[in-house]
């Protein structure tokens, strides 16, 4: 079964072919990433506008990589949330047109379920029951999946996702957009005690982060230094601010793995590229006696063929579009 992916929930275009939710034949992004920088962050307006610029190429060029005409596909998958609103509306709508001119079904999907599913793609022998760790920008997660598209949620943030203390953390050590991958860089030269900072917990909620606390701590040491012109070492800051990141993320993933009896753990989103993330992961599991599933760096961050890998399910699952899909900023993946 091959299925047309397209993914636009933030500041990448992609499109990708996909079959059988397993095979990759085609994956093609135009990132914004550059434009953004010089904002130190993403602009909604002018991602809604580069997808539009970019959507209609990307799709063609995925299709020309995978040498499929439209006529072969068997459906279209889209990532309709959550999101940017403005940004997956234009996927949502291409989508929606794409499907109806070429007499498609239309399948909308759930963008942190794709992030899970991008382990698919680079895990044949990967299949559900698992626990798995879903850390990017804008959220963190701790989900339990009974099956490909039955999802609890076991713990989720409750205020700064890992992936946006990491940008906002590097965005004051004056490290350039996107803030995890140069405070990754950085943090391999420094030294990881250097810096006791705090581990904030949930009462009541053993298994939800809250990061705002500890990006705040970063920004106040940062700002101390500055102001009583002490030298402050910002490749220790970063390895101390990423190795607490690591823990904290293990540490409840762990104890919620051993809580629910799972052997098999998978990591996902964009913070899953983080190496002190993967070694702190690798090392529990080993650990444990747990084995521990990542996603290949080209799949950690937004890509449309884990759209199509997880459009796959839940098309065997009977899930549907029609005209009045919508796209949402916001959703429980619980929901999909």
């Amino acid at each position: 079964m091959l299925i047309l992916g397209i993914e636009s929930s933030c500041d990448e275009t992609a499109a990708a072919i996909v079959e059988d939710g397993r095979r990759q034949l085609s994956s093609v992004i135009a990132s914004q990433v550059e434009e953004h920088r010089i904002y130190g962050g993403v602009v909604p307006e002018i991602a809604s506008r580069r997808h539009m610029e970019a959507i209609s190429g990307v799709v063609e060029e995925a299709l020309r990589q995978a040498s499929i005409t439209p006529d072969r596909l068997d459906a279209v998958a889209v990532t309709y949330a959550p999101g940017l609103i403005g940004a997956l509306l234009v996927g949502v709508n291409f989508a929606k047109g794409f499907s109806l001119s070429q007499n498609l079904p239309l399948v909308p999907v759930h963008h942190l379920r794709s992030h899970v599913a991008a382990n698919y793609l680079a895990h044949p022998d990967l299949k559900p029951p698992f626990l798995a760790l879903i850390a990017s920008g804008g959220h963190s997660h701790i989900v339990l999946l009974k099956d490909y598209t039955d999802y609890k949620i076991i713990g989720r943030t409750r205020d700064d996702a890992a992936g946006e203390a990491f940008d906002k953390a590097a965005r004051a050590m004056g490290l350039p957009y996107p803030g995890g991958v140069f405070i990754d860089r950085l943090a391999a030269e420094g030294d990881p005690k250097a810096f006791s900072l705090p581990r904030p917990k949930v009462e009541g909620s053993p298994y939800d982060f809250s990061f705002s606390g500890l990006k705040t701590a970063v920004i106040n040491l940062l700002h101390n230094a500055r102001q009583t012109g002490t030298e402050l070492n910002t490749a220790d800051l970063a390895a101390s601010f990423q190795g607490t990141v690591s823990e904290i993320l293990t540490d409840h993933l762990m104890r919620a793995a051993e809580e629910y009896n799972c052997k098999t753990i998978v990591a996902a989103g964009g913070v899953s590229a983080n190496s002190g993330l993967r070694r702190a992961l690798t090392e529990a599991c080993q650990q444990s006696g747990r084995t521990l599933y990542c996603p290949p760096l080209s799949l950690c961050g937004d890509n449309a063929a884990m759209v199509a890998a997880q459009g796959y399910y839940e098309y065997l699952a009977g899930v549907r579009g029609d005209s009045s899909l919508n796209g949402y900023p916001t959703r429980s993946v619980e929901l999909g």
